[in-house]
């Protein structure tokens, strides 16, 4: 916990936390253990990253990734070829590697870390579309890249670059195909059967994400893109007892990253990392200021993005575990010189994620991006299905800047079949008439009928963006929440009653 409490508040990502607890645990460190089993890092840091992504779709919110969508995709492919391209002639040129060697350096490092990324990226105050390209990318560039490793790390020659770009396209296409589909049918169920005990809600969750990935494996597809959509689905369908399901969600995240970076820390040997030093430092300049930057504004050209948006996104692009476990591939490939391909990265990501994550902020000042709002508290909506009485009792905490402060609860309009039953104000508890006002601080238990729930849910986020007179005036949504509600408060949650 003390770990976790040090890189929130230094900005940056709890990778080297672990990683050093790691270090410090493993050979050349005080216990000196001996680990060197690469094969199982990979099995546990794939199943870790799983859960990472599934933690990561369920937080997306869906009003910031759908505008930003097209973008994300193009600077995940698209944007991965031309910096595995850079990065790979730079480790071929500059540092001598053989070209096998230099296309999976090339590959490995051109994605950026889902963790990392959420883990900065949520203390930091910039608009939505930015924290919606960055993060719809670290989910969905796992996907063509692990692809590309594994083709340059198998026994043989390297296959023509179309053919690698038809197998991409497909694996990506039945991974995205079987991602949406668990995540509906999963969404639908969850949503019209109350299971026995609101603690089941959230393992029934996170077992939905897993297995979208089984499937997406199982289907030669990609499993990984199969998880984030699925979660993201799962996340964004306002789904029974969402504040319990986000929290586990959020433990468990934190979990596979302990156990991910303590093992990777474990696996390295740090006297064989000097000699790899610099070679790492020159292929992560290269990466930086070069890859990084080319493949996002060549990428994003299409979409009009402003300069400095495109430069605060080519800053963004932390790598983290991700590449270090992708590292593992060929170690277990049997790929020559895989030790210090293993070792180059490892270098690279610890001393560039030293140097972004907690720059991230001061590069957003000196571009003057940054959104003052960001931080605006929810709505928050618990809800709980009432399955015999086919209706949903919600939960309602208005926060501090809610316009809903000073609104009477007649002037809710909420649709016929649903209605505010009571209200808990300062401990105190009462059943509230039309002329009731409703104030900051104040918990509304609203009860709905099945057909209305999701009006009535509407209906009381527009108040709390737009005030009493949202949609009569077209203010459903007030500036703070035009680009979906903020970020740091649960979206729908749940109470068993």
């Amino acid at each position: 916990m003390a770990a976790v409490r040090i890189s929130s508040r230094s900005g940056l990502p709890s990778l080297l936390l672990y990683l050093g607890i790691g270090i410090a645990l493993g050979q050349d460190g005080i216990f000196d253990v001996k680990f060197d089993n690469a094969e199982l890092t990979q099995v546990i840091g794939y199943a870790a990253l799983v859960v990472i992504l599934a933690e990561g779709g369920l937080g997306a919110k869906w009003k910031e990734v759908r505008p930003v969508l097209p973008a994300a995709a193009v600077v995940s492919t698209v944007g991965v070829g031309i910096s595995v391209g850079i990065t790979a002639a730079a480790a071929h040129y500059l540092v001598g590697l053989e070209w096998r060697q230099a296309l999976i350096i090339g590959a490995v490092v051109s994605s950026t870390d889902a963790a990392a990324v959420f883990s900065v990226l949520r203390r930091v105050p910039l608009p939505s579309r930015i924290t919606g390209v960055l993060e719809a990318e670290s989910g969905f560039n796992d996907a063509p890249v692990v692809i590309l490793v594994v083709a340059f790390s198998a026994v043989g020659p390297v296959e023509h670059w179309y053919v690698l770009i038809g197998e991409i396209a497909l694996e990506l296409a039945i991974g995205a195909a079987i991602g949406i589909t668990v995540g509906w049918l999963g969404s639908l169920g969850l949503r019209h059967v109350a299971l026995p005990a609101s603690g089941l809600y959230p393992i029934a969750v996170m077992a939905i994400a897993v297995m979208a990935y089984a499937a997406g494996a199982m289907a030669h597809g990609s499993g990984f893109l199969a998880v984030y959509l699925a979660a993201m689905i799962l996340g964004n369908s306002k789904l029974p007892h969402w504040p319990a399901t986000r929290g586990f969600a959020d433990g468990l995240g934190w979990l596979a990253q302990i156990g991910m970076f303590v093992l990777l820390g474990l696996l390295v040997t740090p006297h064989d990392l000097v000699d790899d030093f610099w070679p790492a430092v020159v292929v992560g300049l290269v990466l930086t200021v070069v890859a990084r930057p080319l493949s996002v504004f060549l990428s994003l050209a299409p979409f009009r993005l402003p300069a400095r948006e495109k430069a605060l996104m080519s800053w963004a692009g932390l790598r983290g575990a991700v590449p270090i476990i992708l590292a593992t591939i060929p170690m277990v490939s049997g790929v020559e010189g895989s030790t210090r391909i293993f070792n180059i990265v490892f270098v690279l990501v610890i001393v560039y994620t030293l140097i972004q994550g907690p720059t991230l902020p001061w590069v957003a000042a000196k571009l003057k991006i940054a959104d003052d709002q960001a931080e605006a508290d929810d709505l928050g909506v618990e809800s709980a299905p009432l399955e015999r009485l086919r209706g949903h009792l919600l939960s309602v905490d208005i926060p501090a800047k809610s316009r809903m402060h000073g609104v009477e609860v007649g002037e809710l309009r909420l649709p016929p079949g649903a209605a505010v039953t009571l209200v808990v104000r300062e401990e105190q508890s009462f059943v509230p008439s039309p002329t009731t006002v409703l104030r900051r601080g104040d918990e509304l238990l609203v009860v709905a009928t099945d057909p209305v729930r999701d009006q009535a849910e509407a209906r009381l986020r527009a108040v709390d963006g737009g005030g009493k007179l949202a949609g009569w005036l077209g203010t459903g949504n007030s500036p703070v929440r035009k680009a979906g509600l903020a970020d740091d408060a649960p979206r729908a949650g749940a109470r068993q009653q």
